[in-house]
């Protein structure tokens, strides 16, 4: 399906250092499906044998159950700060359908941010979006539609001439040819060895049409697709946050709570409470805050007013939140002016009806703020 590989503007910044110079950075940013043992080392296995005078770097910089959104506040400490690829692959259709149910708008400002702050710290990088299946996906593709995240993608990639790998797309239309079965021969949405030979080939794909594309010219546009995009996204530390004496700023004791806890977040500075009235006060800057944290069972409402606005409320618990201390960014506000903010955010009385108490697990605050990436 020749259509499911956009080749757009190329690599040929990436394949002409490749095979010229005698050392690469290759990054990968996604969630499960980036993090497990299945494409991203077949593709660096793959890319290794195609170029074989030069010496690689690679970084895996998947989380699980991250979405876009989560992509855009991290990518400046989780890829930049470790290095400055040649080549960057991203990947989040998955979380951002099944996890994070984000609208179009959502999605478009979490990877135009992304691009911006690649470009602002090397502007020769190329980037690749990958498109992973799911069930869901799968039906949709069985009915001929193009799921949401996927076309909001499909925008971003467009505007600014990034190449793209459906996977979806081609998983969608051999299962409907009847020619292995999701479950047992691809293996679900975490991919066995089979499905993840399909994902490496058809990078492997776009590899070959980007080389013989040759150079080309890279869409630069000025102007962002939607102004509030996360083009100065950062995570700040919860000790950014002045806060009353019902918070506590350190690790939670995580063995007396029930449900399953993952190691990368259990060892993370926490700003944390279980008592409602709970109230902490933060300024910020730019058009967007949200809270990066861990909703397992006992995920609790908070109630937050900017700048002396009505208060409105967020329900912290999660779908998966019932047997897992689930990460995830919760977005309070996203169209905010670019000045600066004040935040009042306490822990409300209320609960959702499926949760066992009020804690709130703050790991960062996430904001788009100038600052960090002025460039952008």
């Amino acid at each position: 399906m020749k259509d499911a590989i956009q080749c757009r503007s190329g690599l040929s910044a990436a394949i002409s250092r490749f095979r010229k110079a005698k050392s690469g950075a290759v990054a990968f940013i996604g969630g499960s499906i980036t993090e497990m043992n299945g494409y991203t080392a077949l593709t660096e296995a793959m890319l290794r044998a195609r170029f074989p005078s030069c010496a690689f770097r690679f970084l895996n910089a998947g989380i699980s159950s991250t979405c876009s959104d989560t992509g855009a506040f991290r990518i400046g400490q989780d890829v930049f700060a470790e290095m400055t690829p040649d080549l960057l692959f991203i990947e989040f259709a998955v979380n951002d359908n099944q996890d994070g149910h984000l609208k179009r708008s959502e999605t478009i400002r979490a990877m135009e941010g992304m691009v911006r702050m690649a470009y602002a710290r090397n502007p020769r990088m190329d980037i690749v979006f990958l498109y992973s299946a799911n069930e869901s996906h799968n039906e949709s593709y069985r009915n001929g539609r193009t799921p949401r995240e996927i076309r909001a993608m499909e925008t971003v990639a467009s505007c600014y001439g990034i190449p793209s790998v459906n996977f979806a797309q081609v998983v969608g239309a051999r299962l409907a040819a009847g020619e292995f079965d999701w479950t047992k021969d691809f293996g679900g949405v975490h991919p066995a060895l089979f499905g993840s030979r399909i994902y490496a080939s058809l990078i492997g794909e776009l590899l070959d049409a980007a080389e013989k594309k040759g150079k080309t010219e890279r869409k630069r546009p000025r102007a962002l697709l939607d102004p509030n995009s996360l083009v100065h996204a950062h995570f700040a530390a919860p000790s950014a946050a002045e806060y009353d004496e019902k918070w506590t700023l350190g690790i939670p004791d995580w063995k007396r709570l029930p449900g399953e806890k993952r190691a990368r977040f259990t060892a993370l500075p926490t700003l944390f409470t279980e008592t409602p009235g709970a109230e902490l006060f933060l300024e910020f800057s730019g058009s967007a805050i949200g809270l990066f944290l861990t909703a397992g069972p006992d995920a609790g409402i908070v109630e937050y007013s900017i700048d002396g606005g009505r208060f409105r409320s967020a329900d912290l618990y999660h779908a998966y939140s019932a047997g897992l201390h689930y990460p995830r960014t919760r977005m309070l506000a996203g169209t905010l002016s670019r000045g600066k903010h004040t935040m009042i955010l306490r822990v409300s009385e209320k609960h959702n009806e499926k949760s066992s108490g009020h804690a709130v697990r703050i790991i960062a605050f996430a904001e788009n703020s100038p600052g960090i990436l002025e460039s952008c």
